[in-house]
């Protein structure tokens, strides 16, 4: 058996297996690579069993990620919350694996690492490989009825709130647009320098729309004139995922995201959906963790596997990020938006 590399934003093969491919999600897709290439410079690299000549059967996708500050590494896939490998086949996976162990002593890379929802214990049992970092994932199943998924939600902390702001008169605006993205924005600079952490790019999210289309929507709630809150969420098949989050905390008693979310789940439900991705949480934060527990009462462990293992306080967003918090703290908003454009493509 022999390994072959491809570049899945170029090969056409990629894309029709991230079609067909039951495991694959909004992360495996080209719009996904291609906007993690425009904004931060990664390199987007794809391995399998399958020769250039025959149609793509499975596949392993990473991103080359460089840098002098925390170190160069192949990582599946940066601000990703999972990326499950292709691979129908365990005996092909393991292969794919100790190939790239194999090659990491040759490029010069700390480590891979594999954010995949199973379990890999079998592939790394060899060489004592073990979890470096643990979240919680957040799905919540929406075949059922919408009346019967309502009542699902947590009776004070969800379903009170949706009402609550249904109730209050808020006005909902969609779409992609850039004054909608402004918006979004402002609120998003806030949010984050509420939790002492520096604004993802803007740059991100107009590659995120440019590269994926329709297949991402901005809700903004407003009171009024005034924006209160706003999500951004992204379809894949029957799937929608709800990726980042704002508010305007002086409004949080109206419970405008709740509402946006709700909204947005029914939306997605009416057109085919039939699952609800909230995404990861870490396990040190008790404020987002309880607030999505509200939604769907069991997560499920998601591991991100390393080869070869480090500790999680070697992650690029371990202990220097917790250290330069309490920087940021002290930061106004204008200078934590600028830092944030420098700092993000070494956090990957």
């Amino acid at each position: 058996m022999r390994i072959y590399q491809i570049d899945p934003t170029k090969d056409s093969r990629w894309d029709a297996l991230v079609r067909e491919h039951p495991n694959a999600s909004i992360f495996h897709s080209v719009g996904w690579l291609q906007a993690l290439k425009g904004t931060y410079g990664y390199d987007p690299v794809a391995f399998t069993t399958s020769p250039p000549t025959g149609d793509l059967k499975n596949g392993v996708v990473f991103c080359r990620v460089r840098s002098w500050l925390t170190g160069s590494r192949l990582v599946s896939l940066p601000f990703s919350d999972h990326c499950e490998p292709l691979c129908d086949s365990p005996e092909d996976l393991a292969f794919l694996i100790r190939y790239l162990q194999t090659a990491l002593e040759h490029q010069n890379w700390k480590y891979l690492e594999i954010r995949s929802l199973s379990h890999l214990s079998s592939i790394s049992d060899a060489d004592g490989s073990r979890p470096a970092l643990h979240y919680f994932l957040h799905v919540l199943d929406i075949r059922r009825d919408l009346e019967q998924v309502f009542r699902g939600l947590d009776k004070d902390s969800v379903q009170r709130r949706i009402q609550r702001a249904a109730k209050a008169n808020l006005i909902e605006q969609t779409g992609t647009s850039e004054e909608l993205l402004r918006k979004f924005y402002r609120l998003f600079v806030l949010t984050r320098g509420r939790h002492q952490l520096p604004p993802i790019p803007y740059r991100w999210f107009q590659n995120l729309i440019h590269c994926q289309g329709d297949a991402v929507e901005i809700r903004v709630a407003h009171q009024g004139s005034q924006p209160i809150a706003a999500i951004l969420t992204l379809n894949f098949r029957n799937t929608l995922y709800y990726k980042y989050g704002a508010s305007d905390k002086r409004y949080n008693n109206l419970g405008a995201t709740p509402w946006l979310l709700w909204n947005a789940l029914a939306n997605a439900k009416s057109a085919g959906a039939t699952a609800f991705d909230l995404g990861r949480t870490e396990e040190d934060n008790p404020g987002l963790l309880a607030f999505k527990d509200h939604w769907v009462r069991h997560p499920r462990i998601l591991s991100y596997w390393r080869f070869p293992n480090t500790s999680g306080l070697d992650s690029p967003d371990g202990w220097r990020l917790k250290l330069a918090k309490q920087v940021f703290s002290f930061m106004p908003a204008r200078l934590l938006t600028f830092t944030g454009r420098l700092i993000y493509r070494h956090i990957g």
